[in-house]
């Protein structure tokens, strides 16, 4: 028998109150990346940077700067969420496995999330062909030099790898605990995720979605973002410096 306070706090997480949901529903909102976002562009905007060059083209400074600053304003929200809620941010998003041993598995699953892509893609050619409405990638105009490559390279690896995991970790913990489950949470994040990279195409969209699921599901399994943080830095950095290699 468990002691009468012990099981009251049990049955607290299992049942959270509404206001408890109210409250984890409003972190997860903030924390989506759409506010944080809306609120650096207008600063950004205000201070004379431009999404687009003349020629309409993406302009690489502002992308830069708004992912960079995006993430830090990201990642502290969190920090600031789980303080008042008194976790742990290593407890909560790393667990209790080895982070070197997951950060080894995350290499392991660099290929995986390729052939994954290839094989959603592949699908999608086959069945909808008309899903593929984006010929250029609007990310390209950002790497149009060597130089571009290398930072864009750094950012994709600090903003996707980093920040995505966190943000990842985070909303699928906050759906766990007062939001309806894990698998609740990685099918509505996943959503949000592909929704997040439709200027690049409808197929590239769904198969974001799939790769954030995949990504979110090692997450849900393993307890620990380190697999798949690694694994999306690997795959991002490795996307660059295809246009590296190759041009």
């Amino acid at each position: 028998m468990l002691p009468e306070d012990t099981a009251q706090a049990v049955a607290a997480r299992h049942h959270p109150l509404p206001i408890e949901r109210a409250a984890a529903a409003l972190e997860v909102l903030l924390c989506s990346g759409l506010p944080t976002q809306l609120v650096i562009i207008t600063v950004l905007s205000t201070a004379g940077l431009r999404p687009q060059l003349p020629d309409g083209r993406l302009s690489a400074p502002f992308i830069f700067t708004l992912t960079l600053l995006d993430t830090a304003l990201l990642v502290g929200l969190i920090l600031f969420f789980m303080r008042a809620h008194r976790e742990s941010f290593r407890e909560a998003l790393f667990g209790t496995r080895p982070i070197l041993i997951e950060s080894l598995y995350g290499i392991l699953l660099i290929p995986a999330s390729f052939m994954l892509v290839i094989l959603v893609l592949g699908f999608l050619q086959l069945l909808a062909p008309g899903l593929r409405n984006v010929p250029h990638n609007p990310l390209q105009d950002v790497m149009r030099t060597r130089l571009q490559a290398i930072l864009f390279a750094a950012v994709v690896m600090i903003a996707g790898g980093v920040r995505e995991e966190i943000q990842r970790g985070f909303v699928l913990r906050r759906f766990q605990q007062y939001l309806g489950g894990g698998f609740v949470g990685l099918v509505a994040f996943s959503a949000a995720f592909g929704l997040g990279h439709l200027e690049q195409g409808h197929d590239v969209a769904l198969a974001t979605a799939a790769l954030g699921a995949f990504w979110g599901a090692i997450f849900l399994v393993r307890r620990s973002i380190a697999a798949p943080m690694v694994a999306h830095a690997g795959f991002n950095l490795s996307q660059v410096a295809k246009f590296l290699i190759i041009g």
